[in-house]
């Protein structure tokens, strides 16, 4: 598997161990328990900066710019119609999920804690399937239509983002994250 898009997979999984928690905090709050704030902020912040502008920066700037510039328009469908339009529904729900809780701050209702799990769900259940059909579908199709050349210029330009993210300890901080609100929600990390 090419060297950018092995990372991008294992990104997603990454993504998916958030999701994973969020459907946690989700069930919590069914159950009863208090809408957390602080650990919603919190899983908002992986999801905007690991998720989004880590994960799908790479993929917009470099894999999917490089399959609209050489795989014509089956690349430009399949990447503008499709992945671009996956992620800005994910944005739109974050959004949406943010200003609820900021509603709820201010006046909890049933109503207001309806549209949290609503829009924290919307985006889980979006991700899961985006992810998949980016490993199962988008991937190995870039894999098979790119050339060899267009491959070595995506793996050297997310590598070079890898490693300024790296320096400002993106990584570390969101995985050390993600590992914290596993532990407190019990979720089991899965091989």
């Amino acid at each position: 598997m090419n060297e950018s898009i092995s990372l991008m997979v294992e990104e997603h999984e990454n993504i998916r161990r958030m999701l994973r928690v969020l459907r946690a905090m989700c069930r919590s709050v069914m159950h009863g328990e208090d809408v957390n704030q602080e650990d919603f902020a919190a899983a908002i912040d992986f999801i905007r900066n690991y998720a989004d502008h880590h994960h799908h920066k790479k993929e917009e700037e470099h894999l999917f710019k490089a399959m609209v510039a050489n795989m014509g328009k089956i690349g430009e469908n399949l990447v503008t119609h499709g992945m671009l339009v996956e992620h800005d529904l994910g944005r739109g729900d974050i959004l949406c999920l943010e200003n609820a809780l900021r509603e709820y701050e201010e006046k909890q209702s049933p109503e207001l804690k309806l549209d949290i799990l609503s829009y924290a769900m919307a985006y889980a259940h979006l991700l899961q399937l985006h992810i998949e059909k980016e490993n199962s579908v988008v991937y190995p199709f870039a894999e098979r239509q790119l050339s060899e050349e267009d491959l070595c210029t995506v793996d050297e330009k997310s590598r070079a983002f890898e490693e300024e993210q790296e320096k400002l300890g993106v990584q570390e901080r969101f995985l050390s994250l993600l590992d914290r609100m596993e532990e407190r929600y019990g979720i089991l990390k899965k091989d």
